[in-house]
C-alpha cells in the first residue's frame, strides 16, 4: 500500500500547479469539450452510473477546474456546487457558468467543509490521481452524500498500460512519435512529475484499489465501467496520432459507488 503524505505543502504546490495550468485548460482536447459527440459520450455515461435524477437534486463536482463537469451535471438537471483549491480555476469556471444552476466556491476535497447528507451525487474527474490523502476523501465523501447517494470518479492511470493491448499500444505511440517533430517538454512537465511522484496513488492510480478503499469507506455496489469509447473517439478527432495512441494505452474508467440507505429523491 502506498505510504500517505500528510502534507499541507504539497497541496499548496498542487493548487499552484493547476492555477499555473488554467490559462491554457480548456484549449486541450480531453479538458475541455470540442464537440457535441463527446457532450452526448459524457451524459451517457454519467447517466448510466448515476440514474435519474429527481427534483431538486444535488451534486458536488470536487476539484471542479473551469467548470465542465459542473456544466454536465446541471445539464442533466443537478443543482450543482463545485469546489476547487485553485482561485485561477474558478474565475474561469465562473465566466462558464453564469447564469447556470451551479455554485462556485474555493474548497479542498479531502475535507469539503459541507454539511452532511447534504448530496445526492458526489463526482470528480482526474482528482483522485492527485489526492495526497484518498481515504480520508473517501471518508469525507460518504460523510456528505445522503443515503442511498452516489459517488462517480472518472480518472486514469497513466503509469501502468490498460489491461489487454495497452502495452502494445504504448509501444505504438512510441514508435509514431519518431515521425513527428515534438516541441520540448514544456515547463510544466518536471512539476507535474514530482508532485506524482509524492501523491498516494504514484505508482499508478489503480480502479481497483479505488474500490476497495470506497469499501473501507462504507460505499456498496462499486463498479468499474471501462466503456468510454464514445468520449475517447469523439476526443481523438482533436488529437495527433501518436497522442491517440498514448491515450489508448492508459487505463481510464469510471468508478461509481453507491452510500447504503435508501435514496431520498
Amino acid at each position: 500500500m502506498p505510504t500517505l503524505r500528510h502534507n499541507s505543502s504539497l497541496k499548496d504546490e498542487i493548487r499552484d500547479y493547476w492555477s499555473s495550468r488554467s490559462a491554457t485548460f480548456d484549449t486541450m482536447p480531453g479538458h475541455e469539450i470540442f464537440s457535441a459527440d463527446e457532450r452526448q459520450g459524457w451524459l451517457a455515461l454519467f447517466r448510466r452510473h448515476l440514474g435519474d435524477v429527481g427534483t431538486g437534486a444535488k451534486a458536488l463536482d470536487l476539484a471542479s477546474g473551469t467548470g465542465v463537469i459542473s456544466l454536465l451535471l446541471a445539464e442533466l438537471g443537478y443543482q450543482v456546487t463545485g469546489l476547487d483549491l485553485s482561485d485561477a480555476m474558478l474565475a474561469r469556471a465562473r465566466a462558464k457558468t453564469a447564469g447556470k444552476p451551479i455554485r462556485l466556491y474555493a474548497g479542498d476535497a479531502e475535507d469539503t467543509l459541507e454539511p452532511s447528507e447534504t448530496y445526492d451525487v458526489v463526482a470528480t474527474r482526474h482528482l483522485v490521481w492527485t489526492l495526497p490523502d484518498p481515504p480520508g476523501a473517501f471518508r469525507e465523501w460518504f460523510r456528505v452524500l445522503k443515503p442511498g447517494g452516489r459517488v462517480a470518479i472518472v480518472d486514469v492511470d497513466m503509469i501502468n498500460p490498460r489491461p489487454g493491448n495497452g502495452a502494445l499500444l504504448r509501444f505504438a505511440a512510441k514508435l509514431a512519435k519518431r515521425f513527428v517533430d515534438l516541441p520540448p517538454p514544456a515547463a510544466h512537465v518536471a512539476v507535474h512529475n514530482d508532485i506524482v511522484s509524492r501523491v498516494y496513488f504514484s505508482q499508478g492510480c489503480r480502479p481497483e484499489e479505488i474500490v476497495r478503499l470506497l469499501g473501507e469507506a462504507g460505499f456498496a455496489e462499486a463498479r468499474i465501467d471501462r466503456n468510454l469509447s464514445a468520449i475517447h473517439r469523439a476526443q481523438g478527432k482533436f488529437m495527433p496520432l501518436h497522442q491517440r495512441l498514448e491515450r489508448a494505452s492508459q487505463d481510464r474508467f469510471i468508478v461509481s459507488a453507491r452510500k447504503p440507505g435508501r435514496a431520498a429523491r
